[in-house]
């Protein structure tokens, strides 16, 4: 079996042509120099130095031989070391990213254009999945990162880092309610109402659920959807009362196309959560970038 280390003593007394420079070199005493230049002969068959006045110098059957297959050897090595070591301490590469498209929207654009700024040699593979496909990205190495909106069920082959954003679901209505603007409501008045909801088994509908259960209520959908667009189009449309995070509709409340129901008691705040494979080493482009929603 080659023994690294060996070759390090022997390249770098060739090198110097000296046991004392050599020890200082790699930190080892003489003797140890000259140990290990003496197992590696014996290892190898051949006397590879010729002790002069002058220093050691290598012999032309033996270190000669070796030397420059040595050199390239530790230099590919070197090589390596320096690539994995740019990975850790340099943002270069590809960060592959995936989150709903929702969440690149409303969460993500804004960090991404300001980690390009920052990091431009880093490449931004965008991966828009639903959050259990993003998950199934993660546990087969296809996926660096993911953004998944929170509670997920559990799954040993990602590990939950916590939350980046934080969600509040209101009730919001169009123009043609604007006799509820301002009206304080109860979850019991929705029932009068024709409410647009988000498909079942997503974690939207999974978290209104829980909360007219919660406080004993069954509302049934006039209309379901399956994205935060569409919901926001058909209400603006008068279609009925949608179900929301405020933070996804708020641009809405602005250009006064939709507005939000007073509606108590208020919905449980959810969050956005970063999911990275189970025991994944972090790239330094990714903890970079992770570091924007510090704070």
């Amino acid at each position: 079996m080659v023994n690294l280390e060996l070759y390090k003593v022997f390249y770098s007394v060739a090198k110097h042509g000296s046991l004392t420079k050599a020890a200082e070199e790699l930190y080892i005493s003489q003797p140890a120099v000259s140990q290990a230049i003496k197992q590696l002969e014996t290892q190898l068959g051949a006397p590879l130095f010729i002790r002069k006045h002058r220093g050691m110098e290598l012999t032309a059957q033996g270190g000669e031989l070796i030397f420059g297959s040595v050199e390239k050897a530790l230099a590919l090595l070197e090589s390596a070391e320096n690539t994995l070591k740019e990975l850790n301490e340099s943002a270069t590469g590809t960060l592959r990213i995936g989150a709903s498209e929702t969440i690149f929207k409303y969460v993500l654009a804004d960090k991404i254009v300001e980690f390009h700024k920052l990091y431009p040699r880093v490449k931004i593979e965008s991966i828009s999945e639903i959050s259990p496909k993003t998950i199934e990205r993660l546990k087969t190495d296809r996926c660096d990162v993911g953004f998944l909106n929170l509670p997920v069920t559990n799954d040993d082959g990602i590990e939950i880092k916590g939350s980046i954003a934080y969600l509040t679901d209101v009730f919001i209505a169009g123009k043609q309610f604007n006799y509820l603007k301002g009206k304080p409501l109860s979850i019991q008045d929705l029932k009068d109402l024709p409410l647009l909801l988000m498909e079942e088994h997503t974690v939207a509908r999974e978290t209104f659920n829980h909360y007219i259960a919660s406080h004993n209520v069954s509302l049934q959908p006039a209309v379901e959807v399956d994205s935060w667009g569409l919901m926001k189009r058909l209400v603006a449309a008068g279609m009925g009362i949608g179900c929301i995070p405020r933070e996804y509709a708020a641009h809405r409340f602005v250009d006064g196309s939709l507005f939000e129901l007073n509606v108590t008691p208020a919905m449980p705040v959810r969050s956005v959560g970063v999911a990275l494979p189970q025991n994944a080493k972090m790239p330094y482009s990714l903890r970079m970038f992770l570091k924007l929603f510090e704070g």
